[in-house]
This record gives C-alpha cells, sequence and structure tokens, in this order.
C-alpha cells in the first residue's frame, strides 16, 4: 500500500482493542505509572498524546526523557497507536531497558512532522518536562519512517534543545512521493548541499541512524549522505545499515540494549 497505507487495515481491525482503557499502575512514591493518556492545545487545534512513566518512577530525582515520533500508519487522533509500533512495543516488551519518561505525540492522518504537528509534538514534550520531574541535559528524539524526518525536522530547529537525536529509516530531502515532494523540507531553501547545511547545525549533537538496506519505502541513500555530511562536519555520528532489512529498521534500533546504553550515556553538550 506504500508509505502512507500500509499498516491501516491491521489497525482498522485492533483498534477496538487498543481503545479499552487501560488499569492505572502506580509506584512505591503513589505516582501514576505506565501509559497515561493526555491532550495538548496548539494553534486552535487539539492534539492526544500520551506520556510513559516507568514504575520506578520517584520525583525525588531528575529523569531523563524520550519523545518518539511515530510513522505513517499510526497517525491519526486515538491518541493510542502511536505507542505500538516501535519504541512504544520495546518499552512494553522489556521496560527495564527503558528507565525514562517517554513522550508519544500523535500526527493527524496523512500528515508529516511539519508545521503545526511539529509544534504540537514540541508543546507535548514541554507540558511533559513541566509536569514530571525532568532532567533537562538528558532529552532525546527519535522517530521511524515519517517520523525519522520529523528527528531530522525538529533537531534542525532546536539543536541545542536534545542530547541526542535518533532518525530511524527517515529522510532529509523529498524523493519520489507526491505527499512528500510538496511537503515542508528539513533544510528549508537549500537545495544545494542541505545534507552539509543540516551537518553545520548539529555541530556536536549526537547522532546515531539506523536504516535498513533493503528499505523501497524510504530510500537507504538518504541515511548513507547524512551520515557522510555528519562525519565530514565532525559530527559525533554512528551509522547503522542492517543488511537484508527492509522499512522496518526499528524493531532492531530500540531492541537493542546497546543503543539504550549509548542513549542514556548522552549528555547536552553546552
Amino acid at each position: 500500500m506504500g508509505l502512507w497505507g500500509y499498516r491501516r487495515i491491521l489497525w482498522a481491525v485492533v483498534l477496538f482493542c487498543l481503545s479499552l482503557t487501560q488499569p492505572c499502575v502506580f509506584a512505591q512514591s503513589g505516582e501514576e505509572t505506565g501509559f497515561l493518556n493526555r491532550i495538548v492545545s496548539v494553534e486552535g487545534h487539539e492534539f492526544r498524546y500520551q506520556v510513559y512513566i516507568p514504575s520506578s518512577y520517584s520525583s525525588s530525582q531528575l529523569w531523563p526523557v524520550i519523545m518518539f515520533l511515530h510513522g505513517s500508519g499510526e497517525g491519526g487522533n486515538d491518541g493510542l497507536a502511536q505507542t505500538q509500533v516501535g519504541l512504544g512495543a520495546a518499552i512494553r516488551l522489556n521496560p527495564l531497558r527503558y528507565p525514562v519518561i517517554a513522550v508519544f505525540p500523535q500526527a493527524p492522518m496523512d500528515s508529516l512532522w511539519v508545521g503545526v504537528s511539529a509544534r504540537a509534538a514540541m508543546a507535548a514534550l514541554e507540558r511533559t518536562m513541566h509536569e514530571f520531574r525532568t532532567d533537562s541535559n538528558r532529552v532525546y528524539l527519535t522517530g521511524l519512517s515519517i517520523g525519522g524526518n520529523g528527528t531530522w525536522y525538529l533537531a534542525f530547529r532546536y539543536p541545542t534543545k536534545f542530547a541526542a537525536v535518533v532518525p530511524v529509516c527517515g529522510w532529509v530531502v523529498p524523493f519520489d512521493d507526491p505527499e512528500i515532494l510538496n511537503s515542508e523540507r528539513v533544510v528549508p531553501g537549500d537545495t544545494v548541499a542541505p545534507f552539509q547545511t543540516l551537518a553545520r547545525r548539529f555541530g556536536s549533537l549526537p547522532v546515531w541512524i539506523f536504516h535498513g538496506e533493503e528499505d523501497h519505502s524510504v530510500p537507504v541513500g538518504q541515511s548513507r549522505q547524512a551520515a557522510a555530511a555528519l562525519r565530514e562536519a565532525g559530527v559525533p555520528v554512528i551509522y547503522t545499515e542492517l543488511p537484508g532489512t527492509g522499512h522496518n529498521a526499528w524493531d532492531a534500533a530500540y531492541g537493542s540494549t546497546k543503543f539504550a546504553e549509548w542513549l542514556f550515556a548522552q549528555r547536552r553538550r553546552r
């Protein structure tokens, strides 16, 4: 079905189950934990998002925060689907790997993480950081597919906000897809050397890029060019290309203990 609709039939079947109320869980400190429903209003529109609070959460310490931008199949306004693929699924499978507060904004159906959707994501992040005890020097950004593109987009606009960014099977420049070709660019106005401009903007911001070698939805060359430009500019970058893997590079990325350990070791560089 292509980048925009390959998982929608599946969601039509399972969203009824996902919409069931999740039981509340409380930490020993009495704090509510688990996946919590939230809403943020931006420019006259309401956006649903979820916040994951680990069972060990206590307001007596500062907690790292990671924001996850979902792919095309999880867009909508149900406030649930964005936690079922990628980081949310990895957290449910192994919560001890992710002792972190995680923010899961949701973009409208068939939209990219640009413009008002991107601003809504940042608003959800800021509200979470005020609602809970968070460490402003350990804020991370990641996303898959259109969320990988959104990761590049937000990191370009807020390079000093994050301690590390992790684009998974994303793109930097538009390619042969009508919705993508007409979308807002990661690097506005630069059609000559966008990867190099991106790299200069990042400075010393650590980056880990994941992409499948056999990805037929988002060209792997996008990540290869980004990694090369970042290395040339002296940006601390790790590039992992998964041999024989298609578009789903996210299960390997978020399921990696090595990746999680690297991520939480990063601190914002001033």
